[in-house]
């Protein structure tokens, strides 16, 4: 056998920290996850007090009302603060890359500051915004009723924006979807810059207007990204925990209406002790992005392809 040299064996040991690094926190809680999602444990009692259930907790999780009310909240917020992301990323990146050329850069940045800045800081922020007594939300509003015709359109009294069922999930909504408008804009933006400029001149002796390049060369050459980016926010939104965990208080019946399904895990692993149906209920929440994640791909597949087969 031919005797190993140092040189040989170098390359392994430079690697071996990252794979041992992924196989302690990657691969075991992955797999553990799995393996406590089969069994009802109490952390307190240690390993051996593991009791196999086998798919108990799956047929308790999708029976529990709790869960269906957390997944509703989930793709509601999914929906409601995703969809206006790339419906205003996408053409205010546009006028950015077309419009804006020495204060580019600034604009950009400052759409982006919300997404490198801390979930936890933005949340305590908007927490005093949207403050009944004293919110500045609420202030701009009450001034604007001494306003003569637009008065009468504002509420009367200050609104409890965090407090009323109503009011909670269209505030936490718009919070998600203010943080992360200005990483859409970036993402958009980049595929922008790389649409050579031949084509929009071309396309402009050809006599096409600003509406017309953005409509049949702009949106086809973005299809890659919006893929991308949609993808991105599916799996983002679906996993949504910081802002209504934040935002609302646990103690306030008011919270069910913003209890997503990851607050629903941290409830039933943290608060009542019961870990195999949270692990459970985490992979649930797994197959249901994945599903979604399969059909956003096949939509925009088909689009790609049956821009393809038409041209």
């Amino acid at each position: 056998m031919r005797q190993l040299k140092a040189r040989d064996v170098a390359p392994y040991l430079f690697i071996a920290p990252f794979f041992v690094l992924f196989l302690v926190f990657g691969l075991f809680p992955l797999g553990f996850s799995i393996w406590l999602s089969l069994h009802q444990w109490d952390p307190a009692a240690g390993l051996a007090a593991m009791r196999w259930v086998g798919l108990e907790n799956y047929g308790y999780a999708l029976t529990d009302p709790w869960f269906h009310k957390s997944l509703y909240n989930t793709l509601w917020f999914a929906i409601v603060s995703g969809l206006p992301q790339h419906l205003l990323a996408l053409p205010l990146a546009y006028f950015i890359n077309r419009r804006l050329k020495r204060t580019r850069n600034a604009v950009v940045g400052a759409y982006f500051l919300p997404y490198i800045t801390s979930s936890v800081a933005i949340a305590l922020i908007f927490s005093t915004l949207l403050s009944k007594d004293y919110g500045v939300i609420n202030a701009v509003l009450a001034e604007l009723t001494r306003v003569p015709l637009l008065g009468t359109l504002m509420p009367a009294e200050s609104i409890d924006w965090l407090g009323q069922a109503a009011y909670t999930k269209p505030a936490v909504a718009f919070v998600v979807f203010w943080r992360f408008l200005g990483w859409n804009v970036v993402l958009y933006l980049s595929a922008l810059q790389v649409i050579d400029k031949d084509l929009f001149e071309a396309a402009t002796l050809d006599g096409a207007g600003e509406w017309q390049q953005f409509r049949y060369i702009t949106l086809p050459l973005l299809k890659p990204m919006m893929f991308f980016a949609v993808t991105l926010t599916l799996i983002g939104n679906l996993q949504l925990f910081e802002e209504p965990f934040i935002l609302v208080d646990i103690e306030k019946g008011v919270s069910q209406s913003v209890m997503t399904t990851a607050i629903f895990m941290y409830r039933l692993a943290f608060s009542d002790g019961d870990f195999g149906t949270a692990s459970a209920v985490s992979w649930l929440l797994f197959i249901v992005i994945a599903v979604l994640t399969w059909l956003n791909s096949r939509l925009f597949g088909r689009q790609v392809g049956g821009e393809h087969a038409a041209r």
